[in-house]
């Protein structure tokens, strides 16, 4: 009867005791690995994308063209001999014999250079919103990877923690079915050992679900390789087994918490505003003026090309020995657009539709960012409701209840079945409760991504700022 009483009271103080006090045991296995937290994360994805350094190389190498179509085309020089006989190939012979040198350049129409190179000016001014659009990407698909690895992470932890919990039940119920003190049956002893299987079927799917997201992480976390194969540091892949996560959850600040907290449905018109400062709008603004830019270029096809040209023709002295003057000649040519009908009003009806295509391009993107918000959005009061209700209601009653039928069964007065199922249930209650947790930073870190200017804003720390009226302390 006494070490059914000591179990008892084991069972008691565990119960109170908060899990973290039984994270300590394998403190000193994970002291020796290294801390990767959210931020260094991200910052690592973003470092190590090799998409960033090929959109750097794209826009090099438009920017630099855009001089070389600034450039007026190299002139042509020509060489030949004119007028020679050919009975005898003498160069003498004939007045009209000449060696010719000529050189001429063509000048492109009206404005086409300066449009030219505006063009490609204007078309490599996308490439740093893309680069800012790609690594606000990337903070988002990583900083997710993050959370989901960390989720993984905690519930391990809780389960591990619950462990010893429903082992002291095992033993409880075998000292107490020995002893015969208690209403203890057979079946309550398989009950218990039933559920400690359950644990660790579910500590083993967690820890494969933490694996598989962290490889997953990997792929943005290894080094770029270089400019070839034969760079690639295989040292530098990443190793599951060489950190771990922080153990407390971040807390993002939210960007535009006024607008998103809004209980009122936000106009398209007012996302509008904010959403034409993002990046990848911003690029596509670019692209559009590129566009019209094209417009301005057809143009001036209709203006004529032109072009000088200027000979020089030296001739030798006359059969009688009398020189003959040298000759020189200049002379300018143009074209003339008269049959403009299928080339020239085609050509700019062609840039004007492509022009207007990429305009819907911008408007179509606008619509999938407001469409993505405004389901974001509406998760993200769905999950505070659900916070809510978990931290004010679920878990202590929860709590309760499982601390209730303890307490019966200690004073032989409840069921060992209902005591193993009340706990079940409050560590159930636990992981969703963290689950919530989570997905509410990563509705946060997607609801960012449609406000920030700068991608180092999407994973902010809270700030009074950016507070969510939401946020739980």
């Amino acid at each position: 009867m006494g070490y059914f009483m000591k179990l008892i009271a084991a069972i008691i103080f565990i119960s109170i005791v908060p899990g973290s006090a039984f994270a300590n045991t394998n403190k000193t296995s994970e002291d020796a690995k290294l801390i990767l937290t959210l931020e260094q994360a991200v910052k690592a994805a973003q470092r190590n994308d090799p998409w960033l350094i090929g959109n750097q190389h794209s826009q090099s190498a438009v920017e630099t063209m855009s001089i070389a179509e600034g450039t007026l085309p190299d002139p042509k020089m020509s060489l030949g001999v004119a007028n020679i006989a050919i009975d005898t190939f003498d160069f003498n012979q004939e007045a009209m014999t000449q060696f010719k040198v000529g050189l001429s350049q063509m000048f492109p129409r009206g404005n086409s250079l300066e449009l030219k190179k505006k063009q490609l000016q204007l078309i490599g001014s996308q490439y740093p919103l893309q680069r800012e659009n790609r690594r606000a990407k990337i903070a988002v698909i990583a900083a997710k990877l993050w959370l989901d690895a960390y989720k993984a992470q905690e519930s391990i932890a809780l389960i591990e923690n619950d462990r010893v919990l429903f082992e002291q039940l095992a033993d409880v119920a075998e000292a107490s079915y020995s002893s015969a003190v208690g209403k203890t049956r057979q079946q309550d002893i398989v009950r218990a050992q039933l559920e400690l299987t359950r644990l660790d079927d579910r500590l083993t799917l967690l820890k494969q679900k933490q694996e598989m997201t962290i490889q997953q992480l990997s792929q943005w976390l290894s080094e770029y390789m270089g400019e070839s194969e034969s760079e690639y540091n295989l040292n530098a892949s990443f190793n599951l087994s060489s950190f771990i996560l922080t153990r407390e959850l971040p807390n993002i600040g939210m960007l535009q918490a006024n607008l998103i907290n809004a209980q009122d449905t936000v106009l398209p018109q007012e996302l509008f505003k904010y959403f034409a400062q993002h990046p990848a709008v911003k690029a596509l603004d670019q692209k559009i003026k590129a566009s019209k830019t094209g417009i301005d270029l057809a143009k001036q096809k209709y203006k004529p090309q032109w072009g000088v040209s200027a000979g020089y023709s030296y001739r030798g002295e006359a059969p009688t020995r009398i020189e003959r003057a040298d000759l020189f000649s200049i002379g300018v040519s143009f074209d003339i657009p008269l049959f403009t009908e299928n080339r020239q009003d085609k050509q700019v009806q062609s840039a004007t539709y492509k022009s207007a295509a990429v305009k819907t391009e911008k408007w179509l993107l606008i619509r999938k960012m407001i469409a993505s918000f405004e389901t974001s959005q509406a998760q993200l009061f769905r999950i505070i409701d659900r916070q809510k209700l978990y931290q004010k209601r679920l878990l202590p009653q929860m709590h309760e209840q499982a601390e209730a039928s303890l307490t019966a069964y200690t004073n032989d007065d409840g069921d060992f079945a209902e005591v193993v199922r009340s706990r079940i249930a409050e560590l159930n209650a636990s992981i969703d409760a963290l689950e919530i947790n989570v997905d509410k930073q990563k509705t946060i870190v997607e609801l960012n991504y449609f406000f920030m200017t700068n991608a180092d804003e999407i994973i902010i720390n809270n700030q009074s700022s950016y507070r969510s009226s939401g946020e739980n302390k």
